[in-house]
């Protein structure tokens, strides 16, 4: 009899434990079932970053990070399940911040936390239902997203056996990355309002597809040819419809070429140098007549060629 009641027990006692761990790994890591919201700030500004809440489905990026920059984040963890026995960690793979003495500091003082060292790189609590609320400081490795862009996870929740329940991350971007940013935004708002002015459609048409292929570049980490290919795109008169029909959809097919051929000169090896040049310079003939042309019906428009022209020459050397 003795033996079935401690079966009995030791049964209910694994199925608690069973019940408690399902609950501490139930979570769709980075999709907010533990981190339910948080902001970025700077630190030395007070700028706001970043600010992320999963509850409201809402999320804003409101400025850049660097390798090197000083970090202040703010976040809450939703713990929804009390398992007495399960021992939940923060960690942090950031520098020490040279602004902060500490890395921690506990927001919501009635959660209790484990050995709690402010400034060790982790810390330690025990599964209680309620909400958690720290601040964390720290500073973005120097060595980070050199090249391109990079997802660096700035704070880690770990379950009992060192499982990963969740995760904060940021973008780390390079000088580059951020100027190519700015520069987009700047011309998504300017096609709005070239939309809204009645601009020839073939023109929009032009600009979107540079748009949408400049973000492609930058995406692979082409910064540089998506910035060459933005700035194809500072026009100060625009044409409008009536001044280019039956002239400028021949200027569109030209542009697009070439912005391809510009988008090949930075992707492509030495071997393909040479075909690269050849094809340029005949896209430099075919719009010294499309200039012509053009020069008859709006000068604006000659002279925007014409300058297109001029840059293509310098890249070949004609």
């Amino acid at each position: 009899m003795r033996t079935k009641v401690l079966a009995i027990c030791l049964l209910l006692i694994l199925t608690f434990v069973s019940v408690g761990f399902v609950a501490t790994t139930k979570a769709d890591v980075g999709e907010g079932e533990w981190f339910i919201s948080y902001t970025v700030e700077d630190p030395n500004t007070g700028e706001l970053l970043v600010d992320v809440d999963f509850e409201a489905d809402e999320e804003r990026i409101l400025g850049s990070i660097f390798g090197g920059s000083e970090l202040e984040i703010t976040f809450t963890v939703d713990v929804g399940v009390t398992s007495p026995n399960t021992l939940l960690k923060l960690k942090t793979a950031m520098a020490h911040s040279n602004l902060e003495d500490t890395y921690w500091e506990l927001v919501s003082q009635e959660y209790e936390l484990t050995a709690y060292n402010p400034n060790s790189q982790d810390v330690q609590f025990y599964q209680v239902k309620g909400e958690l609320t720290m601040k964390l400081y720290g500073r973005v490795p120097q060595n980070i997203a050199q090249e391109i862009p990079v997802d660096y996870r700035v704070v880690t929740l770990y379950g009992p056996a060192g499982e990963t329940l969740d995760l904060i991350e940021v973008k780390v971007v390079t000088a580059e990355t951020s100027e190519y940013e700015t520069l987009f935004s700047e011309k998504e708002d300017e096609l709005l309002s070239l939309k809204e002015s009645g601009v020839d459609p073939g023109y929009l048409e032009l600009y979107e597809n540079i748009l949408n292929e400049s973000r492609v570049q930058a995406d692979d980490g082409y910064v540089e040819a998506a910035i060459g290919m933005l700035n194809t795109l500072d026009v100060d008169d625009v044409p409008a419809y009536s001044t280019v029909e039956g002239l400028f959809l021949p200027v569109v097919g030209a542009l697009v070429a070439i912005v391809v051929v510009l988008g090949i000169m930075f992707l492509r090896g030495r071997g393909k140098i040479q075909y690269v040049t050849m094809v340029l310079e005949d896209q430099i003939r075919d719009l010294e007549g499309l200039t012509l042309r053009a020069s008859r019906v709006d000068r604006t428009i000659s002279t925007s060629l014409e300058s297109v022209k001029d840059r293509l020459k310098s890249i070949v050397g004609m």
